[in-house]
Order: structure tokens, then sequence, then C-alpha cells
């Protein structure tokens, strides 16, 4: 709204109904400009001062203890997945409270990773209001503005930041926010640029950059890293997701994605970033996050029927890789000064699985570092 009240003043009367704004260092270049009559004008820099959105974001976020962006160069290495988890784990483990923002617009999984992919956002005259996945847990996604869950975003770079933008000044999250957790897309297109520049003046603790070993997704782990340093973002550490499978019955650790350069933790020492760790492929954990629930929330005994509690208790299974995910997670809190003697991150984790599936993971926990 506060955005939607400020661009006609900046937009020319004139201009294409897909406009960036003559502020924007695309004005009168991108392809949206093409036929505009003010196209020259803009592009001759003459509209262009000082972005007023940057400080306008950093005041609806000022009450945010910590804003951490998740990243990755390569699709498919389990970034939502680490977002999600990652998220449940400070609610439930920390107590903390947490908003998760999920600006991967054409592609948003966060809905369903979080459990409430039925619900819909709230518009009031404050903005916009996240969905709760717990009381402490609120999301945000465009996936909750579709009509349809099959519905496919078309969408050109101004229209991706529009609603990024729309994201980060109507959304009212509560006022007592821990941890903002913001899950882009991969790779350093549209909206990672937005996103570097709205929060520029807003004290972003940094980004996690989440990939596998194998040299094919370090690549692009080089170049994400390259783009937060062209961009001012402090990289917080390097996480190396599905490191390796433990089996269940001879605890052999088998390499799929085989770290043929060193893996993630050779990569982050050469690139003189931080390593936080690596966490092994885990069936358990993929389950948890196909029905969209927390793998560390502790069960009450209260909660379950008297004759069932038992059968219950049983089909809580350990999750292989919580004392892995536990480590990466201590090691994030010690890179943001979230670090306390009262924090403790070494609790084994449970979630409520099918005899059938919590039969296939129970292998011993994983340790926390890739054989």
């Amino acid at each position: 709204q506060q955005q939607q009240q400020q661009q006609p003043a900046e937009k020319p009367a004139d201009a294409n109904e897909v406009c960036v704004g003559p502020r924007s260092e695309e004005a009168g270049k991108a392809s949206s400009c093409a036929g505009c009559p003010s196209q020259a004008e803009c592009a001759s820099g003459a509209h262009r001062g000082e972005d007023p959105m940057p400080a306008l974001v950093a005041d609806r976020l000022a009450h945010v203890k910590h804003k951490v962006l998740v990243l990755s160069g390569k699709g498919g290495v389990g970034k939502s997945t680490f977002s999600a988890q990652l998220s449940w784990f400070l609610a439930h483990r920390l107590d903390r409270e947490v908003g998760v923002l999920d600006v991967d617009i054409t592609g948003p999984s966060m809905p369903r990773l979080m459990g409430v992919e039925d619900e819909q956002v709230h518009r009031s005259n404050s903005g916009w209001s996240p969905v709760y996945a717990d009381d402490n847990v609120a999301v945000m996604s465009v996936g909750f503005l579709l009509s349809s869950r099959e519905d496919a975003i078309i969408w050109r770079g101004p229209r991706k930041n529009g609603l990024i933008t729309q994201f980060l000044t109507d959304t009212t999250w509560s006022d007592e926010l821990d941890y903002l957790i913001i899950d882009t897309p991969p790779g350093t297109s549209d909206e990672h640029i937005s996103m570097a520049q709205l929060l520029k003046k807003s004290n972003v603790d940094g980004a996690v950059i989440v990939t596998t070993p194998q040299e094919v997704a370090l690549l692009d782990v080089r170049k994400e890293i390259s783009f937060c340093r062209k961009v001012g973002i402090k990289v917080l550490g390097v996480v190396e997701n599905m490191a390796y499978f433990q089996c269940p019955c001879c605890d052999h650790k088998a390499k799929i994605f085989a770290p043929t350069t060193g893996g993630a933790a050779t990569m982050a020492q050469k690139m003189g970033v931080p390593f936080l760790g690596s966490i092994p492929l885990d069936p358990a954990m993929l389950l948890a996050c196909e029905r969209g629930q927390s793998c560390w929330k502790q069960q009450d005994d209260d909660s379950a029927e008297v004759d069932g509690d038992k059968q219950q208790q049983q089909q809580q299974q350990d999750i292989p890789s919580a004392p892995a995910f536990a480590a990466v997670v201590e090691n994030l809190l010690k890179a943001v000064g979230d670090v306390d003697d009262s924090t403790d991150t070494t609790m084994t984790a449970t979630t409520t699985t099918s005899t059938s599936a919590s039969a296939a993971t129970t292998p011993a926990a994983a340790e926390g570092t890739n054989e």
C-alpha cells in the first residue's frame, strides 16, 4: 500500500504500464521501456536520485533482530528445505519468533514446506498479515496469492521487483520478531538484485549459501559468493547439504554427490568464507518437509490419546541428520552473534511418521562432518 501510494508521484503520467520507475538504474534501458514517451528522458538520468525504498524497508524491518538470506548458486541443492527446517529449529528448539519470507516468485515452495498450503494472506489498513504456521512462525509467499497451486507466474523483472518491494514494505511481522529468514531462488537474478538494493540500509546479518559437494554445484556457489561481495552482503557461511547417505543397515556412508574437488569445505577455505558444516541426505527429513512438518517440535505427552500413546511414541523416530543440522545452526548463531550460555542446540529431533517410513530411516545419528 505504501508503495502504491508513492509510485504514482515518481512514475511519469504517460509511462508504460510495466514501469521500472525513473529512479531505477534500468530506467530508459529495460525492455519494458521500449516505446515509452519518457524513455529518452529517463535514460538520461534526469530523474535519478536516491531511491527512497531502502530507507522505507529499513524502517519497516527495524524491529527485526536478525535478517538472514538463504542463497544457492545451483537449483535443487535443498536450499528451501534448509530454510524451512532452520526456521522450525529456531522456533521450536530455541523459542525464537521467526518470519519466513519466500521471494522465489516463480517457484514458491515455502507454503508446502511449512504446512500452510491452503492458507491465504489477509490485507488490512496496516498491510499484509502473514500466514502463521505455528504460534511463533509466520510465513509470507506469493504462493498464498495464487488462485490455484498449478498456476504459473510468467512475469518479467519489474513485476517481480514490485512484488518483492510490497513484501518488504507491506507485510506486518510480529513486533518481537527475532529472525527473518529470506528464501531466495537459485542463481543471481532479478530477485537477488532487488533484495540487495532494497535491504542495503536494513543491517542484514548476511547470507547462508547452500550447496551440494559436487563441482557442478560449487561452480555456481563461487559465482554466488562473488555476487555477495559485489553488492556488499556478508557471507555468514556455506552449508554442504546431502553430503553423504548413511545406510540404515550397516552405517556405511556413501558419498552420492562425489566431492571431486574437495567439496564445500575446501571451496570455502579457498574463497575465504566460513564453512558452517555438512548435513547428510536424510529421507526422514525429506518426508517431514513433504508433509509440512517440523523435525524439531517436542511432542506433548498429554496431547496423545491414552490408548494410542505407546503407539505414537514408537512412531516418533530420531532424524539421522539431527546432530549435523544442530551443529550447523550453532555455527550460524555464532556468526550472527546470537549465542549465550542458555542456548542449547544439541538436541535430537523427532517427527511423527508412518511405521513403514520410520523403519527405513533409523540409522545411528550421523556426524556433522563429511568423511
